[in-house]
């Protein structure tokens, strides 16, 4: 696709999470195909090039700082005038038994995955109110459709951000603002794996659990090297999908390795889909 009309003002999108992963792919998406970039992150300084971009302006957000939060809103707006697309993209994965979970990282997972978004979200839609306009992309997961054993709490997040981001485009419709969900799979060459490989180091060792943490991380490491063909540039392309197509589609699945879950959990009956999902994943 090529860039916008020169004779049409550049729209602009800010992005959180853009030091790595789809955060960053998108960004360089968006800025090639002729869009403004409030490209944030949390630290700038481990921003990976996006700022020697001419249309990128890399500012600070910690979804758990608000007062960071509003100050990154404000400086995209000083520098491009407007703001059209919102995408909530940071996030990350606690990854092991919920019982040996420490209850700050719990806290954590929702504080970055849901009150993040919100808190984001919140801080922008007086913008895009006043603009009678707006759309807001948020980064859920096939975790946010299907349970998966040893990633409870990620579920968790992600089912709350899906029924959070459905509600919430009900409410927004009434003033111009459309919402969507992407919904990507397991991803390579992103830093989220090894983040969430990272916290999950972090938790007590309960014996009881070993056999069967045993054969899930076998069936996970099996479904990892499958995976070599899938990168986050697909992914950032289903996002200025949803961005740029102009419906009000809430769901967007972006990655063919969770299709036939998505598909056996929205597409038959609740026996069928938890029969499947226990053959997988039950203890024998």
């Amino acid at each position: 696709m090529s860039p916008s009309n020169p004779s049409t003002p550049a729209k602009t999108v800010l992005i959180t999470g853009c030091s790595s992963g789809f955060g960053e792919t998108a960004a360089r998406l968006f800025a090639a195909r002729g869009w403004n970039v409030i490209a944030t992150m949390r630290d700038p300084a481990r921003d990976p090039g996006l700022v020697a971009l001419d249309t990128v302006q890399v500012v600070r957000l910690d979804v758990q700082d608000r007062d960071s939060i509003a100050a990154a809103v404000e400086a995209g707006l000083r520098r491009f005038g407007r703001i059209d697309t919102l995408v909530n993209n940071a996030g990350f994965g606690l990854f092991g038994v919920f019982e040996a979970t420490p209850v700050a990282k719990i806290t954590e997972q929702f504080e970055v995955n849901v009150f993040g978004v919100m808190d984001v979200t919140r801080a922008i839609l007086p913008h895009f109110r006043a603009n009678g306009a707006g759309t807001i992309i948020n980064i859920s997961s096939g975790a946010g459709a299907f349970g998966l054993p040893l990633m409870s709490l990620y579920c968790a997040s992600k089912f709350a951000l899906e029924g959070y981001s459905e509600a919430l485009s009900f409410e927004l419709a009434s003033v111009g603002v459309t919402v969507k969900l992407v919904e990507p799979g397991g991803v390579t060459s992103t830093n989220f794996g090894p983040r969430s490989g990272t916290e999950a180091g972090g938790q007590a060792d309960l014996a009881d659990y070993r056999p069967f943490v045993a054969k899930l991380d076998a069936f996970f490491e099996g479904w990892r090297n499958s995976l070599a063909g899938t990168t986050p540039d697909g992914v950032a392309e289903v996002i200025y999908t949803a961005a740029t197509d102009g419906t009000n589609q809430l769901r967007y699945v972006a990655t063919d390795d969770i299709k036939p879950l998505i598909a056996a959990r929205r597409e038959t009956s609740e026996e069928a889909y938890m029969n499947l999902m226990r053959e997988r994943f039950m203890p024998k």
